[in-house]
């Protein structure tokens, strides 16, 4: 994919001028400052609201890479642990270190996500560009259809496999395409 097609999700704005669960978005990141936070981090959204797949109950997932997992923990504990729901855990995924925080602020659920792993290589990160670029290329039918199919509480990755008629796990499915 040519990076002219993907670097305006690298700048929030275009959140700012989208549709109006976008419009809300920005203003919540904004309002909380999730980005100024976690700046050090090469913060990144991911998730369907930036692609236009987003359903009821859709999270903003905020995308990080740390170098220094202490650190990261510490600015998501001074910056987010006095909000709403608030939880932290660390896990291995992909044989790699992650930490993972969430909270709910006016109507959004948001995770944030850290790996030592540059943001362009997490998967969340892989798999939204994969889901973009097939977006784009079977158009607003196929949209329409991965919401349907989202909204009756399929996982997004599951939900491009079934369309597709991709066999196996879908989300090594969808990183082979």
């Amino acid at each position: 994919m040519r990076d002219a097609e993907i670097l305006h999700f690298h700048n929030l704005d275009y959140l700012r001028a989208g549709n109006p669960r976008q419009r809300q978005a920005y203003k919540v990141l904004q309002k909380y400052c999730v980005f100024e936070l976690l700046r050090e981090f090469d913060p990144f959204l991911a998730g369907t609201i930036p692609i236009e797949i987003d359903v009821d109950g859709s999270d903003l997932d905020v995308l990080c890479y740390w170098e220094n997992k202490n650190l990261f923990i510490s600015v998501l504990q001074k910056s987010f642990s006095m909000m709403p729901n608030f939880s932290l855990r660390e896990i291995v995924l992909h044989q790699h270190q992650t930490v993972i925080a969430n909270i709910d602020v006016d109507g959004f659920p948001i995770e944030i996500f850290g790996q030592d792993l540059p943001v362009s290589a997490q998967f969340g990160y892989r798999h939204m560009m994969v889901e973009y670029k097939l977006l784009k290329k079977y158009g607003d039918d196929f949209r329409k259809e991965v919401i349907q199919l989202k909204g009756l509480g399929m996982k997004t990755e599951s939900a491009f496999a079934k369309i597709l008629g991709l066999d196996g796990d879908p989300y090594a499915a969808l990183l082979a395409l």
